[in-house]
């Protein structure tokens, strides 16, 4: 049985985040393929570096959508009917490009865990290919009230053309609108999802929000949502330790998790 990590880089910012992943994965001594689906916006020499590390680079086109599907799922428009205020969205991102990532039910791999290339896994989640389709972790980041909504940044997924066909029949259906991108339609097309745990998940605005959910020895998947630790933003001060540690990721080197300080030790 083949199994594969997968994440999805759509320009050379993604690809740079999916680096740090990848060795991420490598340091918590997974044998597990390591897939990065590539849309054209990423250049080859984002990309190179992501091969060196092991990765199977596989090239796919953003989903054949109508016109006016596309249109309501620009950035400007999209955040127009829904406004974001929560965090900090960077300016590479692109709403439409979400949905990209559906393509991994094309690929031919019997199982999938997808990772964002904006996520770090700090301990080895192999046993999650065990789990059945679709399994996320819940929203959690700012109250109680996050728990029915489900996180993409983090599933699982058994490859199927059938499945992908069904999907994009859904998707975009006559007057469809995703409120929150793949996360909405996913949570539509899995309405039985199954719940991973918060530290298979685990967004930074815990770190900031709900610093009593916050365990260095119980999070697995550390999911990096708004601000990018690459980035130069309004919080990174307050994510410190955080960003400190995507850093050493990226530069490949395995940091002491034991040594890093809780979110009460960084205000």
């Amino acid at each position: 049985m083949s199994d594969a990590y997968v994440t999805l880089v759509t320009n050379a910012d993604f690809a740079r985040g999916a680096g740090a992943l990848l060795n991420s994965i490598a340091a918590s001594g997974s044998c597990a393929d390591r897939v990065v689906m590539h849309t054209a916006g990423t250049p080859d020499s984002a990309l190179a570096p992501l091969a060196e590390l092991g990765a199977r680079l596989i090239p796919v086109e953003l989903l054949p959508t109508a016109p006016e599907f596309n249109a309501l799922h620009a950035r400007d428009r999209l955040h127009g009917a829904a406004p974001f205020t929560k965090g900090e969205k960077p300016v590479f991102h692109t709403p439409l490009d979400n949905f990209a990532k559906l393509r991994l039910w094309q690929l031919e791999y019997d199982r999938v865990v997808f990772l964002d290339a904006d996520t770090l896994v700090l301990r080895n989640i192999d046993r999650l290919f065990d789990y059945p389709e679709f399994c996320a972790a819940p929203n959690v980041y700012e109250s109680l009230g996050d728990f029915h909504r489900l996180n993409s940044g983090v599933f699982t997924a058994r490859p199927d053309p059938a499945t992908f066909e069904r999907m994009l029949a859904r998707l975009d259906a006559p007057g469809a609108f995703w409120r929150r991108t793949d996360q909405t339609f996913l949570q539509d097309f899995f309405p039985d999802w199954h719940g991973l745990p918060v530290t298979m998940n685990m967004l930074q605005y815990v770190w900031l929000n709900l610093p009593d959910l916050w365990s260095w020895d119980a999070i697995h998947v550390l999911h990096y949502q708004y601000e990018k630790p690459w980035m130069a933003h309004d919080k990174a001060e307050s994510l410190r330790p955080l960003i400190d540690l995507w850093q050493d990721f990226a530069a490949g080197r395995a940091p002491d998790l034991s040594a890093l300080p809780g979110p009460c030790a960084s205000s």
